[in-house]
């Protein structure tokens, strides 16, 4: 009798096995009963976050789950107010295992941290709909024992027969799986941003860092003001439903040559806490001014400081922008786009110069490489391209650092609007508030940007002043309609510079350098 080759015997044991298995459950009739997985491609996504900063985007839109060999499931993450509201924080798709197959309706039966609740199932669209079903206890009293109990005489003989045979089966398989297969694993996280599979974050040693004071929040977290040994730092508090921002920015940050003096200095990441109480922060220098937008609501320019800020703010988009060949110290660096420049993303020194901040919408633009699967409608409404509010922008490099230019035109404005070489300044407002004031939707920008093709009042007395004449010029030509016009970083740059080398801040009278004139 010939004998089996260990790989022999696997494979004679795992077809014999799933053929038994087979055979048996359909003698009790289960093989017809076996529902067929439907397999999940899209779902309703909303993200309650940008949901509420956008007014639009996020809010129950329809999600694309990702065509890939795993298994897709809808969810939802919400919590009851304590009015008796319920708040939807997350919908969408994510990856599992297999413990939401199966499932047509998503319910939810177990309470999370923070009172959170969960559900999950696996049919199109199926978590539009949602509810809350908690499990009860077992009965416990003698009451709610049923009375009729079952003997092995009222079980069906085949049935016993089959259970024990079915369990050395399924051992046999599982034993002859290990034995061929490595163990592997779908992840099965409730997810809390954006579906896609997340590069691992870095393992940081938690630093002694004592936060002081909340100094700024925006749409991807709060920004305090903390010490970190003896030095002050800034600290960006991400929730866990806004990992991927955290991920964005630390991904920027880390790219060869970002040390620039026009960028905000990077410190280092770090998560805290657990489960979905899980914050994650990213650790910079600290600016006392805050951003540039605050300062120019308390403060007016020189003409030499707006110089000054406007210089240093071109520079650091030049930089930003370029593509930087790798040196012997430093890798490759690729060009890239803000996205969401403005003024509240700028932040002043105390030398009044200004570094640029969040990068959480940035994109990286590698050579050879297409820009990648993203939602171009991104950014402040009230800071966007044309091309970007009518929905008719270019995928390509060029286009994306087009689009910063058109923003860094309205935050040139915002300078020469508190600058006082030639006036006293009015009070300070934001880029259109005049236009569609403090609150526009998407549809105000449309109609004043792209139909009336509208910008910000360029006033007359700014053309009395022979520099303030060539910003002028220069935001004309940054916020250009047509978007291949638009100057350049490197180009803005030169500009400023040699105006501030030009026009000197004038001396005034009482100037200590001036006592000596007339002896």
């Amino acid at each position: 009798m010939a004998t089996l080759r260990p790989k022999e015997c696997s494979q004679f044991f795992l077809r014999t096995a799933l053929c038994t298995l087979t055979v048996l459950y359909c003698c009790v009739g289960l093989c017809s009963s076996f529902p067929r997985t439907q397999e999940t491609t899209r779902c309703e996504y909303h993200n309650q976050t940008i949901c509420s900063e956008t007014g639009s985007d996020g809010c129950n839109e329809t999600q694309e789950c990702d065509d890939t060999d795993k298994k897709h499931s809808c969810f939802v993450l919400w919590q009851n107010t304590s009015d008796g509201r319920t708040e939807v924080k997350m919908k969408g798709c994510f990856i599992n295992d297999g413990g939401c197959q199966d499932r047509d309706r998503c319910v939810g039966t177990t309470n999370r941290n923070n009172d959170l609740m969960f559900c999950c199932c696996s049919t199109n669209m199926c978590n539009r709909e949602f509810s809350w079903e908690p499990t009860t206890p077992p009965p416990t009293t003698q009451e709610s024992i049923p009375t009729q109990r079952t003997t092995a005489s009222s079980v069906n003989p085949l049935v016993l027969t089959i259970v024990p045979v079915t369990l050395i089966l399924i051992g046999v398989v599982i034993f002859c799986w290990l034995y061929r297969h490595k163990k592997s694993s779908y992840f099965n996280e409730v997810p809390t941003t954006d579906p896609h599979p997340m590069p691992p974050s870095p393992n940081v040693g938690l630093r002694p860092i004592q936060l002081l004071e909340v100094k700024a929040k925006g749409r991807f977290g709060a920004v305090w003001k903390a010490t970190l040994k003896n030095e002050t730092v800034a600290v960006k508090i991400f929730p866990i439903q806004d990992k991927q921002s955290w991920l964005n920015e630390q991904q920027i940050f880390k790219l060869p040559h970002m040390r620039h003096d026009a960028l905000l200095r990077y410190i280092g990441v770090e998560r805290r806490g657990e489960g979905f109480q899980q914050e994650f922060w990213l650790i910079t220098s600290y600016h006392e001014f805050g951003s540039l937008c605050d300062y120019l609501k308390a403060n007016t320019l020189s003409w030499s400081q707006l110089c000054r800020i406007a210089e240093s703010l071109s520079r650091g988009l030049m930089h930003l922008h370029e593509e930087m060949a790798p040196t012997k110290t430093e890798g490759y660096k690729p060009a890239i786009a803000h996205r969401d420049f403005k003024s509240k993303n700028i932040l002043l020194k105390s030398d009044h110069t200004a570094c640029i901040a969040d990068f959480g919408l940035a994109l990286i633009f590698q050579p050879g490489k297409p820009c990648g699967d993203t939602h171009g409608q991104v950014g402040t409404r009230r800071y966007m391209a044309p091309e970007v509010l009518e929905g008719a922008i270019n995928f390509s490099r060029d286009a994306f650092l087009r689009i910063d230019m058109y923003a860094f035109g309205l935050v040139l404005w915002e300078l020469a609007s508190r600058c006082t070489a030639v006036e006293t300044p009015s009070e300070y407002q934001l880029p259109f508030e005049e236009e569609v004031g403090l609150h526009p939707t998407l549809e105000d920008m449309q109609e004043s940007v792209v139909h009336k093709k509208q910008r910000p009042v360029l006033r007359n007395s700014w053309k009395s002043h022979p520099g303030l004449v060539v910003l002028c010029d220069t935001m004309e030509e940054c916020w250009d309609h047509d978007a291949e016009a638009r100057l350049s970083a490197p180009c803005v740059m030169e500009r400023i510079a040699s105006q501030a080398r030009l026009n000197p801040p004038p001396l005034r009278i009482n100037d200590p350098n001036l006592m000596d004139l007339g002896h």
